[in-house]
């Protein structure tokens, strides 16, 4: 089983700044990606952004420019940082691992609250 579990959403003013974590245990594997995803209130869940085990990065247009997603292979973490929020940016923000041929794994969920 692999276990996710996520740190770091909260509420902060529009422009503000937030920066989410993702600590992945268990039977990880060796080749996973990683990713975030965040559904709104009465909303589909959509991508956000997704680091594959290479390294390489994709993100939504939404956040182009303004989110940074950056995984640490050694600790087994995903991280997204977040700059210049918009209250359009409110959701509960999910963590995903994919191991390749396997499965895919959801964490929990962190309220993220842009807001003034």
């Amino acid at each position: 089983q692999v276990q996710l579990v996520e740190s770091g959403g909260g509420l902060v003013q529009p422009g503000g700044s937030l920066r989410l974590s993702c600590a992945a245990s268990g039977s990880i594997g060796s080749i996973y990606h990683m990713g975030w995803y965040r559904q709104a209130p009465g909303k589909q869940r959509e991508l956000v952004a997704v680091i594959t085990s290479g390294g390489s990065t994709n993100y939504a247009d939404s956040v182009k420019g303004r989110f940074t997603i950056s995984r640490d292979n050694a600790k087994n973490t995903v991280t997204l940082q977040m700059n210049s929020l918009k209250p359009e940016d409110t959701a509960v923000y999910y963590c995903n691992l994919i191991r390749i041929g396997v499965s895919s794994y959801w964490g929990q969920g962190t309220q993220v609250t842009v807001s003034s």
